[in-house]
């Protein structure tokens, strides 16, 4: 299923085609924890669902301290917002 949410770090949107079900989600977002939910999924895929940053932006924010540009967390902490999840059922093309 695609997966479509705005990156609670840079705002930025970011599509992933995931293995999951609607009915895991709405599990999911009736109370259940992820890691429950989505055992198969990697921690990555799943941190992509609860906040919407991909693997690189967490790299890029929390990765190697020795090479954390500062203004890239000034930027961070002014573009943070709020995770919206739209799903998009449609296969990738």
């Amino acid at each position: 299923m695609l997966i479509k949410i705005q990156s609670v770090l840079t705002n930025v949107w970011h599509t992933e085609d995931l293995p999951v079900t609607q009915e895991e989600l709405d599990s999911w977002k009736n109370g259940r924890l992820v890691q429950e939910v989505f055992p198969h999924l990697t921690p990555d895929q799943r941190q992509f669902l609860i906040s919407g940053v991909t693997a690189e932006e967490w790299e890029k924010a929390f990765g190697d301290e020795d090479n954390i540009d500062p203004r890239d967390l000034v930027k961070i902490a002014m573009t943070a917002g709020k995770t919206v999840i739209v799903i998009d059922q449609r296969s990738p093309e």
